[in-house]
């Protein structure tokens, strides 16, 4: 059986219903992935790695994990602290902004939960996936020791997989966030960058100067998405150009890009081509996006995907 696992942080969400409601889920970049990639490609074993704490919020969590099939194997507990929150709006053209409050996550002292036992699970894996997010809440100085830990995940040939995904109120200073993802860049099998992130960090615009830029880390598998009508791959030499149809009807954007991720990679290890990667993937993304909130109901995502 093919397996993946996603590192990283899952938050409690909170989005206004209507005046004076709001209602209470989870999420988070790599959690999303996690979730749209297990209900579209059943097969694959699709594990989340992360810590929780001990309080009704983290069960609850917990229990979300189970009901979407995600294996549990690598959710370490830390009693001293909970889940991160936060808070969504969405304006009329669906395009997000967040209020967060996330310094006592759990999912900060995940380095200290990376004993030989998890890395011995996470080494059984075919792809093990962190984003720029995952990067950013390690704490610092926990953050050499992580990456000796996916050295050692390297050298038992799992395959590591980035999407920069650079949210820059989460790193200290830009050279702090560059620092980390010359880091990724050197380590990773797979990247997933869109743009915007290489702008804001790198003052990077196009998709070709991405390339360009990326160039000298000679990583296998390039995917980046450029804006909602095109993405851009880079395999064995060959730079592609894939359009697709945006979607009219945007009501929530958040978690459009993390279910590309995670339906790409589930495709790509199910034997799919990358054009045909592309194509289910961004229907997965242009399904999210027509619901509010970061994990929309099961049986709306099975009727468009699997229906």
């Amino acid at each position: 059986m093919k397996s993946i696992y996603f590192l990283g942080e899952c938050m409690v969400e909170l989005k206004p219903t209507e005046p004076g409601l709001l209602k209470q889920s989870f999420a988070g970049d790599v959690f999303n992935s996690a979730v749209y990639l297990k209900r579209t490609f059943k097969d694959i074993k699709t594990g989340f790695t992360s810590v929780m704490g001990t309080d009704n919020l983290s069960r609850q969590m917990f229990d979300v994990l189970l009901e979407e099939g995600i294996d549990t194997n690598t959710i370490y507990t830390n009693p001293e602290r909970t889940l991160g929150l936060y808070y969504i709006e969405t304006d009329h053209t669906g395009e997000r902004s967040f209020t967060y409050w996330r310094n006592q996550s759990a999912a900060r002292t995940i380095v200290k939960y990376l004993d030989d036992s998890a890395l011995t699970v996470l080494g059984e894996a075919d792809y093990v996936f962190v984003s720029g997010i995952s990067l950013a809440v390690i704490a610092p100085e926990q953050r050499e020791l992580f990456w000796q830990k996916l050295e050692l995940l390297k050298d038992q040939g799992v395959a590591i997989i980035f999407d920069p995904n650079y949210r820059a109120r989460l790193w200290a200073s830009e050279d702090e966030a560059k620092a980390q993802f010359t880091k990724a860049l050197e380590f990773a099998d797979i990247v997933m960058p869109g743009v915007e992130d290489f702008t804001a960090l790198y003052d990077i615009h196009t998709a070709e100067a991405l390339l360009e830029f990326c160039k000298p880390f000679q990583i296998q598998e390039i995917i980046i998405k450029n804006g909602p009508g095109v993405v851009i791959s880079h395999y064995a030499g060959e730079t592609q150009q894939h359009t697709i149809t945006p979607v009219k009807n945007v009501v929530d954007t958040t978690s459009a890009g993390d279910a590309f991720n995670g339906v790409y990679l589930g495709a790509r290890l199910s034997g799919q081509s990358i054009a045909d990667a592309v194509v289910i993937a961004a229907k997965a993304a242009g399904t999210v996006i027509q619901f509010p909130g970061a994990i929309i109901p099961a049986q709306d995502y099975a009727n468009v995907m699997l229906g």
